[in-house]
């Protein structure tokens, strides 16, 4: 049976009946617009104690503390926020007039569209809340990027996703994936990305990270997920901008494990081409989500249980992991750029080239267009793909880049990726680790 959507307007309305949810509104940056969605659905008065714009950052310093990153729009921020606002409800707010309240703490801190259009529009959105009256406390954090083009959308986007979050956690928290899912109701496709949700506390006691952040790539909210070696999601901007990045990318359901003596070969290769520093270095193995995204669109419960299980069987061998819906190289080299990496290096086996300058395997009239399409959005000055042979088992022959073999119309534009060094071969491997295709 289909869930109900209610409206924006009709979800404040309900918190603000219930006489048992009662809290704080603290907001910086696009506004007061999440409060101000539920003084305008009337009755505001049983639901909210306190509202507040900390806007100058002498005044947020001076409630929430300094930040020693310099940053205001930060997860570190958000907590601040949620702990500080919270003590102060259960400190002031202890007679007996309370003593049936399920006290919740709601805070966002986000940067919307500039005057100049310079920025990129983010933020991080919480709520801290009891499910139960004087219970523990329980943390919903999501991190989002605003996409309009105007930043009077943005803050409207911005109220309707707090009311969202607030109502989820009271009316959706115990079926994560409906909760996930309800985040974006009432929005328009398009208007807003959600690329990372943690949660914490009892009422998430068997709730899985992993699935949550993969149900965000499934439903469309998001393009990736990353998650730590420890399986802790990370969120992608923090983790990759300005970094040098090398990616694995991995097949879906690929049985054995990735080719780590190639892989760690072109790491190898990648570092001394790019003189990479090994500390601002990002190492990723891809897991591709989006051939079965192409397939069904809407992912099975057990679909997404083998995908959170083959995150947790990469991330055991001490690798970052990456899980998106990127089906080509391109998407994926455009999705890295856009953190402003120093460099980057894609890791894929040479048969991929096959298949792309390969004309027999597209639409003969659209195949240059496609190709250069291809091309474009891969390659650039500090982005390169860096390919690991084959064995071809009919010819018994191993496949580099070399002895490639590619349509004739593809062939120039080949070779010169070849020779200006955009399409790397990975060298002094032991023909032993090379795997048949």
């Amino acid at each position: 049976m289909a869930r109900e959507i209610f409206e924006t307007k009709r979800k404040a309305l309900k918190i603000n009946l219930d006489a048992a949810i009662y809290g704080t509104f603290a907001e910086i940056g696009a506004g007061q617009e999440v409060a101000r969605n539920f003084f305008e659905a009337g009755a505001a008065s049983g639901t909210i104690a306190k509202t507040m714009s900390a806007y100058d950052m002498a005044f947020s310093d001076a409630i929430y503390g300094v930040e020693e990153s310099g940053r205001y729009v930060s997860r570190e921020r958000l907590t601040k926020m949620l702990s500080h606002e919270f003590s102060l409800l259960t400190e002031r707010l202890h007679t007996e007039k309370y003593e049936n309240k399920r006290f919740f703490a709601f805070a966002d801190t986000v940067t919307t569209l500039n005057f100049t259009k310079t920025n990129e529009p983010h933020g991080w959105l919480g709520i801290r809340f009891q499910h139960e009256i004087d219970g523990p406390t329980n943390d919903i954090v999501i991190h989002v990027r605003l996409l309009d083009s105007d930043n009077r959308l943005q803050s409207k986007v911005l109220g309707i996703l707090g009311v969202n979050l607030v109502f989820a956690a009271y009316y959706y928290s115990q079926d994560p994936q409906v909760m996930i899912e309800s985040l974006v109701d009432n929005l328009s496709v398009g208007s807003v990305e959600i690329d990372l949700v943690k949660v914490s506390g009892p009422v998430f006691e068997n709730a899985n990270e992993r699935l949550l952040n993969l149900y965000l790539i499934a439903k469309g909210f998001a393009n990736a997920a990353i998650f730590r070696p420890d399986g802790k999601a990370a969120q992608i901007k923090d983790f990759l901008y300005k970094k040098d990045i090398i990616v694995l990318r991995t097949k879906y359901r690929q049985k054995s494990l990735p080719n780590f003596d190639l892989f760690n070969l072109a790491v190898e290769q990648f570092r001394k081409n790019t003189a990479a520093d090994p500390e601002n270095t990002v190492v990723l193995i891809e897991v591709l989500m989006g051939n079965v995204l192409d397939e069904d669109l809407d992912l099975t419960g057990e679909d997404l249980q083998y995908f959170a299980q083959r995150a947790e069987e990469l991330c055991s061998t001490g690798n970052n992991i990456m899980v998106s819906n990127f089906r080509r190289n391109n998407h994926l080299a455009e999705f890295v750029k856009t953190f402003k990496p120093r460099n980057v290096g894609i890791a894929t086996n040479v048969s991929n080239l096959r298949n792309i300058f390969n004309s027999d395997n597209y639409n003969k009239e659209n195949y240059t267009n496609e190709l250069l399409s291809y091309i474009s959005g891969m390659f650039s000055k500090n982005v390169k793909l860096y390919a690991y042979p084959y064995l071809n088992k009919k010819e018994n022959k191993i496949v580099t880049t070399k002895n490639l073999k590619v349509s004739e119309e593809a062939k120039p534009l080949y070779d010169f990726l070849i020779q200006n060094h955009y399409i790397i071969d990975i060298e002094n491997y032991d023909e032993k680790y090379v795997k048949t295709v």
